[in-house]
């Protein structure tokens, strides 16, 4: 991974780049790639990139040019198949400098045009400017694992990896957030690109391409996610024994590209669970000498999943780190969590990861390998057997037998919503006639999430009841949707939001890249995905099984143990961190009337008696779920306001560029 910005004048009355601006925008990336700095500038456009060196150390520097000098890229991620693709433009008459996979993308761009990103599986985010056409085009991977964010003023666009590096840009940019953004956070858990949570920030949505040229504009998507239809004929064909296979040959392969390339060590995180397992395994088996993997130990028990962890280490033989987790140590570093998070979070679990990167980086690793995305392209999470559970029990609403299986969700947490029969059936009962609606299954999450919003200011509820984030969210659901299974319908709004928000974002690349280490997932392979789209809803969700047709895949590899174990997803001491004796003074600075109302968003007497409510349970584990997500939210949107909003200035110029390419004075200088 690396790090991205630029510059465009979108008229002929447009100041051109600046220099100085570029060298900002670059200095507040430098956490993104902190080994090589290089910027290009003519009258029409300015890139500038850090680099985290992995693939071709010694060259494909960037801001990188074709041969003419006339077309020009910043590239942010890893193409896993440039190798391929190289072979075959090198037959069709390119040629090449670099072993890079930059260079392969610019050329395929060149011989391709939009259709090549179609062809590239990796992650990315990467601007490709044409100084003859007059034409920038901006393009992120299928899944939004690399971020990239747009904002136009005054005549110019300004685009970057990170919010931080546009504010830096120029002091004129508009601070301000956006309670659209806000009220979509506080409803969906995350912001769904194009929104973001700053006025005039934008952020490109992953899977698609943005075009600027002479003026116009323009944005395609070049992706979409293929389930089967209910009628159709392609679906996966073959028994539950050849998927297993299938599933288990296309993992080897893609964690195999994630593992040979690369010119630098790779690790793996080490959760415990089904996916992060199966990847160290595979992993092991692929890495050549020493493999080490990084786990998260938790002072409290109830997170605690070291005996796990602790088996797959010993059976892949790995070398194993953990790093163990108190409340306290969440705490400290959440203002520094919010910074690169930038938007707010209702859960503190980026914060260990923060500190799990940090070990990473220690350790000497820039790359490791995590099981994102499993639980999305293969059915993991509770939400869906929730979800199958209510269309079962709705389509007999007077059932007591089908609502008893109710009884068979959340058995991991201790305060879990279906402990209490009659509460159950009349929370996850709410709205059981539209079993067949769009959003169904996520139904009882938003509604769970949207209760915070009685916490807003008057003006911002306002805003909030004027709109309907998940009718805004339902509306753009492609033509297919309602010809896919409930299942696969379930899923596709898991990856549009979550999983592209929150997961690979808050907790994945602003975590990762917080301390300069890229993450790779190979459940998110095109060739993975395209597979698990295919199969049957049943090889992924049998009865209520999770993940049936990766645990049999997993099962000759991982411990028994392992592969049997209930899902439990990862999760971190909430609310009850901020509440002990010596708490940073922050914590009641921001959440102060005052900071309260400054920040506009919050009603500050609300505040004031949801603090009250945590303090006095965060010692007894009795809090509930809409009270810990509820003071983290308001927290970390406190912190988001003081640290963006509140605070004009945000990074560093950094001059010690290994490329300068200034073409506004004609000269080029190579350090």
């Amino acid at each position: 991974m690396c790090g991205i910005a630029g510059i465009l004048a979108l008229n002929a009355t447009a100041e051109p780049p600046s220099r100085e601006a570029l060298l900002r925008m670059a200095g507040t990336l430098a956490q993104r790639g902190p080994d090589e700095r290089g910027l290009y500038r003519d009258r029409r456009a300015g890139l500038a990139h850090t680099r985290l060196s992995i693939v071709d150390p010694q060259h494909g520097q960037q801001p990188l040019t074709d041969a003419g000098g006339l077309t020009w890229i910043v590239f942010n991620g890893e193409i896993f198949n440039y190798l391929e693709l190289r072979d075959r433009l090198i037959a069709l008459g390119h040629r090449f400098r670099t072993r890079s996979d930059t260079e392969v993308v610019l050329h395929a761009y060149q011989q391709w045009g939009y259709a090549s990103f179609g062809r590239m599986n990796g992650q990315w985010a990467l601007a490709i400017w044409d100084s003859t056409a007059g034409r920038l085009v901006l393009s992120r991977d299928r899944y939004g694992i690399c971020p990239l964010h747009l904002c136009e003023h005054d005549g110019r666009l300004f685009f970057a990896s990170e919010v931080k590096a546009i504010f830096a840009a120029e002091a004129a940019i508009p601070r301000a957030l956006d309670p659209a953004g806000i009220d979509q956070t506080f409803t969906l858990w995350t912001v769904v690109a194009p929104q973001s949570v700053f006025q005039g920030i934008r952020e490109l949505p992953p899977g698609h391409v943005r075009v600027y040229e002479n003026g116009a504009t323009g944005e395609y998507a070049f992706w979409q996610p293929r389930f089967p239809q209910i009628s159709g004929r392609d679906r996966f064909s073959g028994s539950l024994d050849e998927a297993v296979e299938e599933v288990g040959l296309a993992l080897e392969a893609a964690t195999s590209l994630r593992i040979v390339q690369a010119d630098v060590p790779v690790g793996c995180y080490l959760s415990g669970g089904l996916d992060s397992s199966l990847v160290a395994a595979l992993g092991r088996r692929f890495a050549s000498g020493r493999f080490q993997t990084f786990s998260l130990r938790f002072a409290d028990a109830d997170y605690d999943e070291s005996r796990f962890q602790r088996l797959v280490a010993a059976r892949i033989g790995s070398e194993h780190h953990e790093l163990v987790i108190s409340r306290s140590d969440i705490a400290a570093v959440f203002p520094e969590v919010i910074r690169h998070t930038e938007r707010p979070i209702l859960r503190t679990a980026p914060a260990p990861l923060f500190l799990l990167s940090r070990l990473v980086r220690k350790h000497g690793v820039k790359v490791v390998l995590t099981g994102e995305g499993a639980d999305e392209m293969f059915a993991g999470y509770d939400l869906f057997r929730e979800g199958k559970v209510r269309r079962f029990w709705g389509r007999q609403p007077a059932s007591t037998r089908r609502a008893r299986l109710l009884e068979r969700l959340y058995p991991y947490l201790s305060r879990s919503p279906v402990r209490q029969q009659a509460l159950a059936r009349q929370f996850f009962g709410r709205n059981i006639h539209a079993h067949a609606m769009p959003g169904f299954a996520h139904d009882t999450r938003w509604r769970t999430t949207g209760a915070i919003k009685r916490l807003f200011c008057p003006g911002m509820r306002a805003v909030s009841e004027s709109r309907d984030a998940v009718s805004v969210l339902l509306s753009t659901l492609p033509n297919e949707f309602p010809r896919w299974s409930p299942l696969a319908q379930d899923q596709y709004l898991e990856i549009r939001t979550l999983m592209s928000g929150y997961l690979l974002s808050s907790q994945g690349d602003r975590m990762l890249m917080a301390h300069s280490v890229e993450g790779r997932f190979p459940f998110l392979d095109d060739n993975v995905v395209a597979l698990a789209e295919t199969l049957p809803d049943e090889y992924k969700l049998r009865g209520l099984d999770e993940k049936h047709v990766l645990k049999r895949a997993a099962a000759p590899i991982l411990p028994p143990q392992v592969v049997a174990r209930k899902k439990q997803p990862y999760r971190a001491p909430d609310a009850p961190s901020f509440f002990a004796a010596d708490a940073p003074a922050y914590i009641r600075e921001v959440l102060s009337e005052a900071a309260l109302r400054v920040a506009g968003v919050f009603d500050a007497k609300s505040v004031e008696g949801l603090v009250a409510k945590c303090r006095a349970k965060a010692g007894d584990g009795d809090m509930s779920n809409s009270d810990n997500m509820a003071l983290v939210g308001v927290l970390s949107t406190q912190l988001l306001y003081q640290q963006f909003v509140a605070t004009r200035q945000v990074g560093a110029t950094s001059p010690d560029l290994s490329i300068d390419v200034d073409y506004e004075h004609r000269e080029t200088k190579l350090a």
